[in-house]
């Protein structure tokens, strides 16, 4: 009986959520009544912990919801500069198609979330000839870096309910991303034969390597520097190489494409500089720091990532004469969902800790299947990421029962951590929010070509072909966990 009342508040979430007849902000909410409910009145957890438990849970919320809100900012200031498209390329090239698919549109994803790189990913697809399903198909893979999207948060939260480093989980995750990218090069070489696009031999050797590379590059970042810019610096390095390799621009048409990503460029730029540069980083960090709760992470507001999304942002609505007023309304009409999901779901999974719902999960599901419960983790992974879109909202749902199964059967937390931190954010770009968010913007017509064939496309023609990109992550998150398990004996 104590394992249904604790399983209640999780299964009610997920069954709302698979309904499709209910928001996210709405399961949230309901999920977190739910658990208030069971730990108020099943665990009769005391009044001073439930304070402190609720307390924690909406600082982690903060620490996501600052990133959520500017990064929404940041994205809107662009918007402003009145700053024309570039025209239409219509020339689909093998090297093109790589860069806008794993390179421009993932780099877009890593600096503001939310999906903004499928946007921008159907954008450059359709301006070098791409349409239709085609072009569907090939932007799901903007979302393919997104343990490190918005500048990581979803991986900072599963950090913080791991209790281990950031960059530890970040670096695992890296690793792990490996297979899973080349699984995903060989979707997209079916997916570009499907469409009549020939890739030569010798064309797939180098997107091999230059996966190769993104991988080796997001793995040596993730160790060495901040994750928050561990997915944006990369890719940003490279897509500077491989434009210049594969358009060897001159000096003018350069200039111009730095003028028409100038905000992305000075926000990776002074991201960059922060986390690097030993004598900026060691002032900023310490400068007028909040830590509320001693055993969790601090925040410095000059050295977080949302006050140079805000700084960056603003000076560019300075530099075009906008008007800030209207910025600021959007933001509020556009964030305030995600930033009610993202609270919603941290209070729960921090009260499913300190109530000790988690580590009552974990036991059962160990005392039901034993040291092969773990077994189960991508699949739990996978569906969350699939019906939450969001890493932080799914690591919120699922890495405290994680982590506790992992020390219940004592395999490595960190590892398995890692698996649930992957699968669920590489599951996300198949989420409904993503699928129909694209298909929304080709109906509407963004540059879609005039004589294309298939005009009512709709979520369900983007499912029908996708089976590999959801497979994908989840084999290589069951192979990792059968490796953990091995070892770990």
């Amino acid at each position: 009986m104590d394992t249904l009342v604790a399983l209640g508040p999780l299964l009610l979430v997920m069954g709302l959520l698979a309904s499709g007849r209910t928001t996210a902000l709405t399961a949230g909410s309901l999920g977190l009544a739910a658990t208030l409910l069971v730990a108020i009145a099943w665990v009769r957890l005391p009044a001073d912990r439930l304070a402190h438990e609720t307390g924690v849970g909406l600082w982690l919320s903060w620490l996501v919801v600052s990133i959520i809100a500017s990064g929404m900012y940041f994205h809107l200031c662009t918007q402003t500069r009145g700053v024309s498209q570039p025209a239409a390329i219509g020339n689909a090239t093998p090297q093109r198609l790589w860069s806008a698919c794993f390179l421009l549109a993932p780099f877009a994803e890593s600096v503001t979330g939310f999906g903004v790189g499928y946007i921008v990913a159907l954008g450059a697809l359709q301006r070098l000839g791409v349409h239709g399903i085609t072009a569907l198909m090939l932007g799901l893979f903007s979302q393919s870096l997104v343990p490190w999207g918005a500048l990581a948060v979803g991986t900072t939260v599963g950090a913080s309910l791991a209790s281990m480093p950031v960059n530890q989980l970040g670096l695992y995750t890296a690793l792990l991303q490996g297979p899973i990218h080349a699984l995903y090069l060989l979707i997209y070489w079916r997916i570009l034969a499907g469409a009549g696009i020939r890739v030569p031999l010798v064309r797939k050797l180098d997107d091999l390597l230059w996966t190769v590379l993104l991988i080796a590059l997001l793995a040596l970042a993730n160790a060495y520097t901040e994750v928050e810019i561990a997915g944006a610096g990369p890719t940003a390095l490279l897509l500077a190489i491989r434009y210049w390799r594969d358009e060897r621009p001159s000096l003018t048409r350069a200039v111009q494409a730095l003028r028409a990503h100038a905000p992305y460029v000075a926000l990776t730029l002074v991201l960059c500089a922060t986390r690097l540069l030993g004598p900026l980083r060691d002032t900023l960090r310490p400068l007028w720091v909040w830590q509320p709760f001693n055993d969790q992470p601090a925040f410095a507001p000059l050295y977080a990532a949302g006050f140079w999304l805000l700084v960056v942002g603003t000076l560019t609505v300075w530099r075009h004469g906008a008007d800030l007023a209207p910025v600021f309304r959007q933001t509020l009409r556009g964030a305030w969902r995600s930033c009610g999901v993202t609270v919603s779901f941290l209070v729960m999974a921090q009260l499913y800790v300190g109530a000790g719902l988690a580590a009552q999960l974990a036991s059962a599901l160990q005392a039901l299947a034993g040291d092969a419960a773990v077994g189960g983790i991508p699949l739990f992974s996978a569906v969350s990421g699939f019906l939450t879109g969001s890493g932080a909202a799914s690591n919120a749902m699922l890495m405290p029962m994680v982590t506790a199964l992992a020390n219940g059967v004592g395999v490595s937390v960190a590892l398995l951590a890692a698996v649930q931190n992957s699968v669920c954010t590489n599951l996300s770009m198949l989420s409904p929010i993503r699928v129909s968010m694209g298909v929304g913007v080709i109906r509407l017509g963004a540059g879609a070509d005039p004589n294309a064939s298939e005009p009512r496309l709709t979520e369900s023609d983007i499912y029908r072909r996708s089976l590999g990109l959801a497979l994908a992550p989840v084999a290589i998150g069951l192979i990792a966990v059968a490796a953990i398990a091995i070892v770990s004996r």
